[in-house]
């Protein structure tokens, strides 16, 4: 049966984030898009020249987490790693402009990454990654822990948004989860391979399908998802939410019980965040007093929203009200 949600209950749980912390811990990056026409293929190389009219920039991973959390109405810490650069002083003064708060960032000695897309007739062309992605060192990595216990103090929720960019090293991760779990708030986990099952005792554990196919060695059959309470065994998670593009979403419980959450998108203009705002969302529900069914339908609501955007976008409570009223009034009644 897929999981369903009243208005009132949507309501209730969106306007409860006004009074919740989220903290989020992650690899931050700066989005840079490079947007122009191309008329000419360059005389130097057999590649096209691109007349660049406009330059935009964007929070990326954890920092677009981040927005997300401000924009869903908590109020958010992130903590992650920037440089002493350009790209790292544009990066906090945008958190600063969306209202998070950025004093819990560690400024190391490597670059902030940056990844600039250049694009043509909306049509991505080429894209150009500036990072040092090894793990970093030990003092580093007790900087950041230091940072994650004074900012988990009056958390209600945890968000660990790993991009494998070397923030999210095993050390990080124990420590992270250990202060959670001292507050007893819920961990939400959007995993990537290298580390994939270092995040034991997460409350929802979020990867996306190619992720939990190569971590377990197989593929997951989803049209007899039998085996799934054992893969959450192996870890150690409560549930594990799995995104299935057009299909939806699928939850799993470690005590059994599997979820459908159909995807209520009117529109795909472009999926680029909506993995993001989904996190954001299953924090701040479960901040809020939701469960962990709420917390997937009101996050499936947040992603219909997003995919209907250009790029990496935040999504209001407005919007996914909205959204929520238009698919009630789109879906087709049984007669009787």
């Amino acid at each position: 049966m897929p999981l369903t949600i009243t208005r009132e209950r949507l309501r209730a749980l969106l306007d409860a984030a006004a009074g919740k912390q989220v903290l989020v811990v992650g690899d931050a990056m700066l989005d840079e898009y490079l947007v122009g026409d191309v008329d000419r293929i360059s005389p130097e190389a057999p590649v096209p020249v691109v007349r660049v009219r406009e330059r935009r920039r964007a929070l990326g991973g954890a920092a677009n987490v981040a927005q997300n959390v401000s924009a869903a109405g908590a109020t958010c810490r992130l903590v992650a790693t920037v440089g002493k650069d350009a790209a790292g002083e544009q990066l906090t003064g945008m958190l600063a402009k969306a209202g998070i708060r950025h004093d819990d960032l560690v400024q190391v000695a490597r670059p902030t990454t940056r990844k600039t897309r250049v694009q043509s007739r909306a049509q991505q062309l080429l894209r150009v990654d500036e990072e040092d992605d090894h793990d970093l060192d030990a003092p580093d990595v007790d900087r950041v822990i230091r940072a994650i216990n004074t900012a988990a103090t009056n958390a209600h929720a945890l968000i660990l948004e790993d991009y494998n960019k070397g923030l999210l090293v095993p050390q990080v991760i124990s420590a992270a989860i250990a202060a959670a779990q001292t507050r007893k708030i819920p961990i939400i986990v959007d995993p990537k391979y290298k580390h994939f099952f270092a995040y034991r005792g997460a409350t929802i554990f979020k990867p996306n399908r190619r992720e939990l196919d190569a971590a377990l060695g197989a593929e997951v059959d989803l049209e007899h998802p039998e085996a799934i309470p054992a893969a959450l065994d192996r870890l150690d998670a409560e549930y594990l939410l799995l995104t299935l593009g057009e299909r939806g979403m699928m939850l799993a419980g470690r005590r059994g019980g599997i979820d459908s959450v159909p995807t209520v998108a009117r529109e795909v203009y472009d999926v680029v965040g909506a993995g993001d705002t989904v996190t954001a969302y299953l924090a701040t529900v479960l901040a809020s007093g939701g469960t962990a069914q709420e917390a997937a339908v009101v996050a499936n609501y947040a992603a219909g929203v997003e995919v209907g955007k250009l790029g990496a976008a935040t999504v209001t409570p407005a919007e996914i009200l909205e959204a929520y009223d238009d698919h009630a009034t789109n879906v087709p009644r049984r007669s009787s």
